[in-house]
């Protein structure tokens, strides 16, 4: 019995602005403080390595004070609204009946919604009433990973089901108006809104890449590392400079045990399927992956398209790969970090 990837979809939020056209409104932000920290906060904008970034809120809501109720509440409406799109579209694509859903799994670390998104999606689309729900938060950017993860571990219980993972995120939204922190900075330049679906079965019908392997790798004393922190204005990044060094430090544990373990080396991998966490991770896993023969364009690409959507990026880089039909027999690395701190992995073959 296996476990395939039936097909992934997504859905662009309806407000976009290129980093020219965001720049202005940053200017503003910006007002009243030091010429030297203003033209270095653009430069990190304009040098992000993103060209346009999507968003559930307008630029002139993301830089007000509207208050994080208001900007919850944005989440949740434009959330539920995006995720029953985003399934309604994949589950289409699929040629799949909403009833034949058993697993449905949502993931999302950028705003607190409860019920969780999973109930409303089950009213949106009429799922089953005894569809099995699953909703996972508090694991950023990692957390597409993880929803396939959970899925796949559902799914080879159970021979002949079906899954739904489902991954909104609305980083913008938790954007502080009055925070001049680097984290801050940072986080605007790079973080985009997405919303992002991937199917996956046991069932003997549904064709796709095989999962063949997972598993998650947890850094001991990194928990400051990454995440947020909850204030009265929001959600307020944490974001530790020395995630890329962390990164390249364990980089070898992270992945050559794991295709060991699969009787596998990295020459035998195809596409590396990784999640863009921002430009200096891009760069220096470029520069890892490089030394090992292989590149991560479709993941440049995505960074740049869309910019960092937490947990939906790795699945827009899924969807490329799906899309570009990849010969079979080919192997696949997916590959994310995110809070903990932690790496999640899953090996495909097509």
């Amino acid at each position: 019995m296996s476990v395939r990837i039936k097909t992934v979809t997504k859905v662009l939020p309806k407000y976009s602005r290129s980093t020219s056209e965001i720049i202005p409104f940053f200017n503003l932000w910006l007002k009243g403080q030091e010429e030297r920290f203003v033209r270095k906060v653009i430069k990190i904008i304009e040098n992000a390595a993103v060209d346009r970034r999507y968003s559930f809120l307008s630029p002139e809501e993301v830089f007000s004070n509207l208050s994080f109720e208001e900007r919850n509440d944005i989440y949740i409406k434009e959330g539920i609204k995006y995720g029953a799109e985003c399934l309604k579209s994949a589950l289409e694509k699929a040629h799949w009946n909403p009833e034949e859903l058993d697993y449905i799994i949502t993931v999302s670390c950028t705003g607190v919604m409860i019920p969780s998104l999973d109930a409303y999606l089950i009213n949106e689309l009429k799922l089953r009433q005894d569809i099995v729900r699953l909703p996972v938060t508090e694991m950023g950017c990692a957390a597409g990973v993880s929803g396939m993860i959970y899925a796949k571990n559902f799914l080879k219980s159970n021979p002949g089901k079906r899954a739904a993972v489902i991954a909104v995120e609305s980083p913008t939204a938790t954007f502080q108006l009055n925070d001049y922190s680097m984290a801050n900075i940072v986080s605007a330049a790079i973080f985009g809104d997405g919303v992002a679906c991937v199917l996956l079965s046991s069932n003997d019908d549904d064709l796709g890449p095989e999962i063949i392997d997972e598993e998650m790798y947890h850094f001991f004393d990194a928990t400051h590392m990454m995440g947020f922190k909850m204030r009265n204005t929001g959600l307020q990044m944490v974001l530790d400079p020395d995630v890329p060094e962390t990164i390249a430090t364990n980089f070898p544990a992270i992945i050559h045990p794991f295709l060991t373990k699969n009787n596998l080396e990295i020459k035998d991998i195809d596409h590396l399927i990784f999640h863009p966490g921002g430009k200096k991770i891009v760069q220096m896993v470029e520069a890892l992956f490089a030394e090992l023969g292989k590149n991560i364009d479709d993941t440049k690409e995505v960074l740049r398209l869309y910019g960092n959507m937490s947990s939906v990026t790795i699945l827009y880089v899924l969807e490329r790969f799906l899309d570009a039909n990849p010969k079979v027999g080919e192997r696949g690395l997916m590959l994310s970090f995110g809070p903990g701190f932690s790496a999640q992995r899953i090996l495909l073959q097509w």
